[in-house]
C-alpha cells in the first residue's frame, strides 16, 4: 500500500490532499499519477466510473502547472454539464492551497457571456462539454492552440451522445505536441479510431477487466409484469428504508412521471432529466448530495457527472440498449471500497439483454422475489426501533414538558403505550400491505433460463426450494391427475383446472378461496402448482360448502374455474 505523501506532489496539493481526507491513491490513481508526473507520452487510461479518475489525472496537472500564466495550459472536456461541473469542483478543492489557478468550467444551458468572461479573465485550466466547446473554438473565444495537455474524460460516454463531430473539430485545433491522456471505462472501436488518429504511441493502463462491471457490486434481478414495474419499485423502496440511489429510466417522460409517482406517495424523491432548466437542476442535485432526496430518478444523460460515493442502489426501472450503459449505471454504486446493489425490475422480453450485460460482467446475474408484504412490515418495523432505539434525546430542550405528557398518557400501560407509538409511523404500512398479493412473475424465471441459456440450478434459492417442492410430489402425479399422493389427514385434497400458465401462484389461489368466503378462517394446507393445472388442500369440514361456492362460477382472469376432489 502506498500513500499520497510519497508521491512526487507539491506542498499545497499535499496540504489540500490532508484536508479532504485523501490518504491511499485508488488503483487508478497509483498507476497514473507517477506516469504523467515523470512521462510526456499520450496515455490511455481504463477503469470504471467512481474509481477516482479526476484526481487520476487532476493532480499531476494542477502539480505541473505554470500559475504565473493565464494561458490555457491544461483543457479537459467531459460529455455532460453534470460531470464537468464536478470535475472543476474536484480540480478547486485539490487547489484551494494554491496561488494563481484559475480554473473555468464551459458548458452549456448557461450564461455565454458569463463564461467568456471568465475566459477573459485568464483560465489556464479550462473543463468544458464538447458542444460549448467547439462552439467557442470556432468563434475564436477559446484558443486552445497552445496547451501542454488535452484529457477526454469519460470519452466512451461522449461518443455514444454524438459529439463525434464536435471532437474531430476540437482535436483538430490542439498542438501535435501536446501531451492526450484519455480516460474511459470502456473501449469500443470509435476510440480506438481517436486514438490512432490523435494520439502518439499511448501507453495504455487497465483496471480492472475492460468493459466488466466492479466486484463491489451485487447485481438482482427481479421479474414482474410491465404493468406492475412501479409496485414493484415500490416494494424494493419500502425494503430498504435508508436507500440511497438513483432510479434509472429510458426517457424524459417516463422520469418525470415516476418521480412525481413516488413524491405523490410519499417518497423523498425527484428527477433529473435535460428538460429542466440549470437552476433547477442544480437544486436538485444540491438536495440529492446533501441526502435530503433519497432517491434520484434520472435519465442516463443527466446521471452524467453524478459523483458519490455512499449510494447504496442503482435501480434499472428499464433496461438500457447498450450493455456499456449498463455498466456505467451499476459503476454507481459500489464506490471507495463500499458495496452496492444493482437492481433490474425485468420482464421476459428483457431475457435477451441480461443474457449479454451478464456475459459482460463476467458474473451472473442473481434472479430474486419481491418480497411479500408481511417481510416488508417486519423490516419498516425493526428499522422504526432502530431509529427510536439510537435516537439523540435533548433532555434540556424536552424537560419542561415532560409533566404534560406524562399526564396525557397515563392512562396507557407499558405495552400498550410502546403500541401507540409505532402504530404512528407503523400503521400506513400494514394498512397498506395486509392485502398485497404476489406481483413476482414466476414464469419469468423459466423464460430467463431458457434465453441464458441456463439450467433449473443456476436461479435464485427461492426458485430453486420451489422445484424441489414440485420434484417432491411428482412421483405420485406424472400421470397427469389420475394418480395423487394423499391429503394430511383432516384435510381434502382438490384439483384446480388452472396453474402456472394462467399466471396462479399460491398467494393467488388463496385469494381465490378466500374471496368465496366459505369460513370466517379458512384452513389451507399444501398448495401445489403445475403448468396447467394445481392442486390445494382444505380442511375436510369445508368440502362440501367449498364445491358448493365453485358450482356458482368462479372467474380467475378470462378462465373459468372448477375443481374437483383429487381421488
Amino acid at each position: 500500500m502506498i500513500y499520497f505523501k510519497e508521491m512526487a506532489l507539491n506542498r499545497e496539493l499535499q496540504s489540500a490532499l490532508e484536508t479532504i481526507n485523501f490518504v491511499n491513491p485508488t488503483p487508478i490513481q497509483e498507476k497514473t499519477i507517477p506516469f504523467i508526473l515523470e512521462n510526456s507520452q499520450d496515455l490511455i487510461a481504463l477503469a470504471q466510473t467512481g474509481t477516482g479518475k479526476t484526481a487520476a489525472f487532476g493532480l499531476p496537472l494542477l502539480n505541473m502547472l505554470d500559475t504565473t500564466s493565464k494561458a490555457v495550459q491544461a483543457f479537459i472536456l467531459c460529455p455532460t454539464r453534470e460531470l464537468c461541473l464536478q470535475i472543476t469542483r474536484d480540480l478547486m478543492s485539490f487547489a484551494s492551497q494554491m496561488s494563481g489557478v484559475n480554473i473555468v468550467a464551459v458548458y452549456g444551458g448557461a450564461s455565454i457571456s458569463n463564461q467568456l468572461r471568465d475566459l477573459r479573465k485568464g483560465a489556464n485550466i479550462v473543463v468544458g462539454t464538447p458542444g460549448r466547446v467547439n462552439d467557442f473554438v470556432k468563434r475564436g473565444n477559446l484558443n486552445v492552440s497552445n496547451v501542454k495537455w488535452l484529457v477526454l474524460d469519460e470519452a466512451d460516454e461522449m461518443l455514444n451522445m454524438g459529439f463525434k463531430e464536435e471532437l474531430d473539430s476540437i482535436l483538430a485545433n490542439t498542438p501535435n505536441d501536446k501531451q492526450t491522456l484519455l480516460f474511459s471505462a470502456t473501449m469500443p472501436r470509435e476510440i480506438q479510431q481517436i486514438s490512432k488518429n490523435y494520439m502518439h504511441e499511448p501507453l495504455e493502463i487497465s483496471v480492472g477487466s475492460k468493459n466488466s462491471g466492479t466486484e463491489t457490486v451485487f447485481h438482482h434481478v427481479y421479474t414482474v409484469r410491465a404493468r406492475d414495474k412501479y409496485l414493484a419499485l415500490k416494494r424494493v423502496a419500502d425494503m430498504n428504508p435508508n436507500i440511497y440511489g438513483i432510479v434509472f429510466c429510458r426517457t424524459k417522460k417516463e422520469t418525470q412521471e415516476i418521480a412525481e409517482k413516488l413524491q405523490f406517495d410519499g417518497y423523498n424523491a425527484d428527477s433529473l432529466h435535460g428538460d429542466l432548466s440549470q437552476g433547477v437542476r442544480e437544486s436538485v442535485m444540491s438536495k440529492f448530495r446533501n441526502m435530503h432526496i433519497q432517491m434520484l430518478v434520472a435519465t442516463d444523460v443527466a446521471a452524467r457527472g453524478i459523483d458519490i460515493d455512499d449510494l447504496t442502489h442503482v435501480i434499472n426501472y428499464g433496461l438500457p440498449d447498450e450493455d456499456d450503459v449498463y455498466i456505467h449505471r451499476s459503476g454507481r454504486t459500489g464506490r471507495a471500497g463500499k458495496t452496492g446493489i444493482c437492481i433490474t425490475i425485468a420482464h421476459s422480453k428483457d431475457g435477451r439483454k441480461l443474457k449479454f450485460i451478464e456475459r459482460r460482467l463476467g458474473q451472473p446475474l442473481e434472479f430474486k422475489e419481491l418480497p411479500s408484504g408481511k417481510e416488508i412490515c417486519q423490516r419498516q418495523l425493526f428499522n422504526l426501533i432502530d431509529n427510536v432505539e439510537k435516537v439523540e434525546v435533548n433532555d434540556e430542550q424536552i424537560d419542561p414538558f415532560m409533566d404534560v405528557i406524562f399526564k396525557k398518557l397515563a392512562w396507557l400501560e407499558r405495552e400498550d403505550l410502546i403500541k401507540h407509538f409505532v402504530a404512528v409511523e407503523f400503521n400506513k404500512f400494514l394498512e397498506y400491505y395486509k392485502n398485497a398479493g404476489d406481483i413476482n412473475y414466476h414464469r419469468d424465471h423459466d423464460d430467463f433460463d431458457s434465453q441464458l441459456g441456463r439450467g433449473k440450478d443456476s436461479r435464485g434459492s427461492r426458485s430453486r426450494d420451489r422445484d424441489r417442492s414440485g420434484d417432491r410430489d411428482r412421483g405420485g402425479e406424472r400421470g397427469g391427475r389420475g394418480r395423487t399422493r394423499r391429503a394430511e389427514p383432516g384435510f381434502t385434497r382438490f384439483f384446480m383446472n388452472i396453474g402456472g400458465a394462467q399466471d396462479l401462484t399460491p398467494p393467488k389461489l388463496i385469494g381465490i378461496l378466500n374471496d368465496l368466503k366459505v369460513a370466517s378462517r379458512l384452513n389451507i394446507g399444501k398448495i401445489d402448482i403445475k403448468d396447467g393445472f394445481s392442486f390445494f388442500e382444505v380442511e375436510s369440514t369445508y368440502e362440501d360448502a367449498l364445491m358448493q361456492k365453485f358450482t356458482k362460477g368462479v372467474k380467475y382472469g378470462k378462465s373459468n374455474v372448477r375443481i374437483e376432489i383429487a381421488k
